[in-house]
């Protein structure tokens, strides 16, 4: 199995030995992110520093100044990582270590476009807006990251990219000092606090045969009983039982109305991604999506059909961090992939972020067992030297 190990810029610039460090791995790939959204960062190796603040979400090459003149959304420059383009600067020297570099997109998830422009963002059933989630069933949100996915993704020296949150985010988002965990909501709830009320997804809610407002109040009346801390409906498990539960919390017609006019807003959202990134990209160049198999998941990996996805994607890359069930249920859908479409397993090695790097050679034999060919290791830049051993352990196991 082919394994490629995730990476920031900033774990690469300024530190000489990052790139030798993580080819002496086992890895034959870094995934790189070219544009990405806030975070604090742990660099636990790195010569200068420690800790890395993205303050908002940003490129990291130079935008082209010609592709978003008179654009109102347009991606933010930032100023943590030293030098005009660090992206590429870390490119460079992935390479000269024998590395092969696919960019990493991270898309429909930025904080400061949703501050700056308030109204392109997804409004939950109570009127609340996400600044995190832009809302992609809008013209103007949807235009922005076909442009950006197109230059982000087609960067010099990348050989292919991995599009991250290339459909709907919802509630669920690491925020500073989170304070949302006071009452528990499952996945059909948390679906429900995720459902976007915005006027253009209004308007297509009516367009498909029931008023928006009919259906906001649908939603209200179905998590005030969660709130009060009443039981969640039952369901039968795993990412079908997930859904049961919403129509079981909604109605079978209200839940169709909302399932048919967000599927399709992330459907096409990520056909126009992918062909934006295609017509940019040399011939060979490798397109996958961070994706879950449940088309009602929002998030970093966002919701997709399996029957749809690989028809114009070459590949997925699947959340696989858990027990074999948690694997099995993410992984089954794409049993009858097509021979030439990579279905990579991602499995976090970072102990301190819930990884098992010490199960990693067992865990991704199972994964392959279950027809994954490819396997994606988050995040070499973040880990410890003890989870970089099991790393390289394991990885010599494999091979």
């Amino acid at each position: 199995m082919r394994a490629a190990a995730f990476l920031y810029p900033w774990d690469v610039i300024g530190d000489p030995d990052a790139p030798g460090r993580l080819a002496a791995l086992g890895v034959r790939q870094a995934t790189l992110a070219s544009a990405y959204h806030s975070t604090r960062a742990l660099t636990p190796r790195h010569p200068r520093h420690r800790i890395v603040t993205a303050r908002h979400a940003a490129v990291l090459y130079p935008p082209d100044p010609a592709r978003w003149a008179r654009r109102t959304l347009r991606p933010y420059a930032q100023d943590w990582v030293a030098g005009p383009d660090s992206f590429g600067a870390a490119t460079r020297a992935l390479a000269d270590a024998g590395l092969e570099v696919h960019s990493w997109v991270v898309l429909a998830h930025n904080s400061r476009l949703g501050a700056d422009h308030p109204s392109a963002v997804v409004r939950n059933a109570y009127g609340d807006p996400y600044p995190w989630a832009p809302c992609v069933a809008r013209p103007e949100v949807r235009a922005y990251l076909v442009t950006l996915a197109a230059e982000a993704a087609v960067r010099p020296g990348a050989r292919g990219t991995e599009l991250e949150s290339c459909g709907w985010y919802g509630l669920a988002h690491l925020h500073a000092h989170d304070k949302t965990a006071g009452v528990p909501l499952p996945g059909a709830a948390q679906y429900l606090m995720s459902v976007c009320f915005c006027p253009v997804c209004a308007e297509g809610y009516r367009e498909l045969g029931v008023p928006a407002g009919e259906l906001r109040g649908a939603v209200v009346r179905a998590m005030e009983p969660l709130w009060a801390g009443g039981p969640a409906p039952a369901g039968t498990g795993g990412r079908a039982g997930e859904w049961a539960a919403v129509e079981a919390l909604l109605g079978a017609e209200p839940a169709g109305v909302l399932r048919t006019w967000r599927d399709r807003a992330a459907r096409t959202l990520q056909r126009a991604v992918v062909r934006a990134v295609r017509d940019a990209a040399p011939d060979g160049f490798r397109v996958l999506l961070h994706a879950d198999p449940a088309a009602h998941r929002c998030g970093a990996n966002a919701g997709v059909d399996p029957a749809d996805v690989l028809a114009h994607a070459d590949g997925v890359v699947l959340p696989c961090t858990g027990d074999a069930a948690a694997r099995a249920d993410v992984l089954a859908p794409f049993a009858d992939r097509p021979a030439a479409a990579t279905v990579a397993a991602n499995l976090t090695v970072v102990s301190g972020l819930g990884g098992s790097p010490h199960t990693l050679a067992a865990d991704a034999r199972h994964a392959a067992a279950l027809g994954a060919n490819a396997l994606r290791l988050y995040h070499a830049g973040l880990a410890s030297d003890d989870d970089l051993t099991a790393v390289r352990e394991a990885l010599d196991a494999l091979a």
